[in-house]
C-alpha cells in the first residue's frame, strides 16, 4: 500500500508542479488524473516484457509532458507566450550562450549538467517505482485499492475530456499538453507553408528612396525599451524626466523630434526578430520565419538604401561569434564585437557600453559618404547590472579603458536576481542610461542631412512588465530638417519625445516601418495601390491571424 501511495505522490507532483510555476496558483492544480490512472495500471500489470515496454512508453510520455510544461512556464516568463516545440528547440543554444554571458562558461556548463543529472535521476526513480518486483493482486487490499482508484480516475478523466469537471482542483496535464503541442505543430507547419508561399508569391522588391538620397539614416535599436518603461509609474518616474531633458537639449541645437509607438513582434528577448521585422517589412515573430526569410533572398531596407546610394553598415556589439545572417542581409560593412577596438572590460552579458559603441561609430564608421546604419545597442539587456553613468566628456572615452572602474560595480547578477524589486529598479536605470546616451549622441551626429530613427526592440520580460503588457515600443524620429519628420506626423506621430501612450492598443506593426519609408520617400510598389504599406499590412495581418492558435493555450 505504501508503494502505491509513494508512486502516486511522486507522479502527481511531477505533473502538477510545473503548473504551479506557470499559473502561480496551487489551489486549482492539485491533482493530475493521469497519475491516478498510470500508477494503478503499472502496479496491476503482471511482470514481464510487456510491462517494461508499457513502462518505458508511459515514463517517456510523462517526462516529455513535464518538460513541455516546464518549457511553457519558462517561455511564458521570458517571452510572454507558451512553448512551441516546432519553433523553440533551436532556442536551447541561445539559452546556453545567455547563461555563459551572465554567469560564465563554467557555471553555465555546471548548471546544465546538474539539470541533466536531475532529469535522469527522476526518470530512473519513476521507472523503478512503476516496476515493482511482483504485480499487485486484486484479491488483496493494495490491489483492490489500485483497481478501485483506476476505475474512479478513468471515469473522471473521461468526463473531464467531455467537458464535465467533477473535481475543481483536478486536471489532465499530460493529455492537455500533448493535444496543445500537437495542435501547435500542425498549425505551425501549415503556417510555415503559407509563409513560404507568401514569400514566393508576393516578394517585396528593393526600391530606391530618392527622398533620402545623400542623407545619413541611422536606425538605432534600444534594447528592452518598451512602452512599460513609460507607462508604469516606477519606471516612468525615471524615464520621463530623461525624455523631457532630451527634448529640451535637442531643441536647443535646432534639432526636431517626433515620437510614436509601434508593435514589436516579440517580448522579453530574441531582439534579432525585431530587427528582421523592421528591415524586411515582414512580421518575423519566430526563428523559423527569420531563417526562411533570409534563405529566400528577401530584400530589406539594406537593399533599398544600397539602391539609393548609401553605404550600408551594421553595428552589432552583441555579436561575438560567426554571424552568417549578416552576410545574408548584405551589409557593405559589419562591425561585430571583435571588429570594434574596445579595450575596456566586459560588463556581464554586455560586451561594451552603449556610449562607447556610439562614440566609436561616430569616430570610425560613419565616414564622409552617406550611410544607412543599423545599430543594436545592448547596455539595457538583462541582467541590468552594472549601471553606468553617461560621461559628459566624450573625448575621454578613447578605447574604452575609462570604463574599467565599473567592471565590478554593483552586485553581480547572481546576487541582484535574488530580489525582484531590485531587478525592476535596475531595469529602469539601465534603460534610462541607454535612452539618455542615445539622445546625447543624437546631439552630436544629427544635422539637416540626417534622419535618425530610435526605437525599442521589444518589451522586457513579464517579470518587468506584467503578464498582459502591450507589445508596443516607443519610436523617436530625429532630424535637423523638419520636412523629413512631416510624413511621420501624418501617420500619427506627435512632436516631442513622449509618444501618445493611449494609442498602444492600436499601434501599427514594426513591419510597417519599411513600407512607410518606401511610400513616403520612394516610389510606390507596383500593384499595391496608392500606399504600399496598406496592402502588405492587411496581407500580413490576415496571415498572422490564421496562426493565432499556436500562441495561446
Amino acid at each position: 500500500m505504501s508503494r502505491l501511495l509513494l508512486t502516486l505522490l511522486m507522479l502527481n507532483l511531477l505533473l502538477i508542479v510545473p503548473l504551479w510555476w506557470r499559473f502561480g496558483d496551487i489551489s486549482t492544480h492539485l491533482l493530475a488524473w493521469e497519475a491516478l490512472i498510470i500508477t494503478p495500471i503499472m502496479l496491476l500489470l503482471p511482470a514481464g516484457k510487456a510491462r517494461r515496454i508499457v513502462a518505458i512508453g508511459l515514463v517517456s510520455w510523462v517526462m516529455l509532458a513535464t518538460a513541455a510544461n516546464l518549457g511553457t512556464a519558462v517561455t511564458q516568463m521570458a517571452f510572454a507566450r507558451p512553448l512551441n516545440l516546432y519553433l523553440d528547440v533551436p532556442l536551447l543554444r541561445s539559452i546556453y550562450h545567455l547563461l555563459v554571458g551572465n554567469v560564465g562558461q563554467l557555471l553555465a556548463v555546471c548548471a546544465m549538467l546538474v539539470g541533466a543529472a536531475v532529469l535522469i535521476a527522476i526518470t530512473l526513480g519513476l521507472a523503478r517505482l512503476l516496476l515493482p518486483p511482483v504485480a499487485y493482486s486484486i484479491k488483496r487490499l493494495p490491489g483492490a485499492a489500485a483497481l478501485t482508484l483506476l476505475v474512479i480516475a478513468t471515469t473522471c478523466a473521461a468526463l473531464e475530456l467531455n467537458g464535465v469537471r467533477l473535481v475543481d482542483s483536478a486536471r489532465l496535464p499530460m493529455v492537455n499538453t500533448t493535444r496543445f503541442q500537437w495542435q501547435q505543430m500542425t498549425d505551425t507547419h501549415a503556417a510555415r507553408l503559407a509563409f513560404t508561399a507568401q514569400l514566393e508569391a508576393a516578394p517585396l522588391e528593393a526600391q530606391p528612396l530618392p527622398g533620402l538620397e545623400g542623407r545619413n539614416v541611422l536606425l538605432t535599436f534600444i534594447e528592452s525599451y518598451g512602452i512599460s518603461a513609460l507607462e508604469k509609474p516606477r519606471y516612468a518616474e525615471v524615464l520621463l524626466p530623461t525624455l523631457a531633458e532630451m527634448q529640451q537639449r535637442l531643441g536647443e541645437r535646432d534639432l526636431h523630434v517626433v515620437s510614436g509607438l509601434m508593435a514589436s513582434p516579440i517580448s522579453g528577448g530574441q531582439s534579432w526578430l525585431a530587427h528582421a521585422t523592421a528591415l524586411s517589412g515582414r512580421w518575423i515573430d519566430n526563428q523559423l520565419w527569420y531563417q526562411l526569410m533570409l534563405d529566400s533572398g528577401h530584400s530589406t531596407l539594406i537593399d533599398d538604401f544600397r539602391a539609393t546610394g548609401q553605404r550600408t553598415l551594421g553595428v552589432m556589439p552583441a555579436i561575438t561569434m560567426a554571424w552568417p545572417e549578416g552576410q545574408a542581409y548584405g551589409f557593405d560593412e559589419i562591425a561585430a564585437a571583435r571588429d570594434i577596438a574596445y579595450a575596456g572590460p566586459a560588463l556581464n552579458w554586455v560586451t561594451m557600453p552603449d556610449q562607447f559603441t556610439l562614440d566609436y561609430t561616430q569616430r570610425y564608421l560613419l565616414g564622409e559618404t552617406p550611410v544607412f546604419a543599423q545599430l543594436a545597442l545592448i547596455s539595457s539587456h538583462a541582467p541590468w547590472t552594472p549601471i553606468l553613468p553617461v560621461l559628459d566628456d566624450w573625448s575621454s572615452i578613447g578605447d574604452g579603458r575609462i570604463f574599467a572602474p565599473w567592471e565590478d560595480a554593483g552586485d553581480p547578477p547572481e546576487v541582484l536576481w535574488q530580489e525582484v524589486e531590485r531587478i525592476r529598479d535596475h531595469y529602469a536605470w539601465s534603460v534610462d542610461y541607454a535612452v539618455k546616451v542615445t539622445g546625447r549622441w543624437a546631439e552630436r551626429v544629427v544635422d539637416d542631412n540626417t534622419l535618425m530613427i530610435v526605437l525599442g526592440d521589444h518589451q522586457a520580460a513579464p517579470l518587468i512588465t506584467g503578464d498582459e503588457a502591450s507589445a508596443a515600443v516607443p519610436v523617436h524620429i530625429i532630424s535637423g530638417d523638419p520636412a523629413l519628420l512631416a510624413p511621420f506626423i501624418k501617420r500619427g506621430f506627435v512632436p516631442g519625445t513622449l509618444p501618445a501612450l493611449e494609442q498602444a492598443s492600436t499601434a501599427p506593426r514594426m513591419s510597417q516601418l519599411r513600407h512607410w519609408l518606401q511610400a513616403d520617400f520612394g516610389e510606390l510598389t507596383v500593384g499595391l495601390g496608392t500606399d504600399s504599406a496598406t496592402g502588405i499590412a492587411s496581407e500580413e495581418r490576415e496571415f498572422s491571424d490564421s496562426r493565432t492558435t499556436t500562441r495561446t493555450q
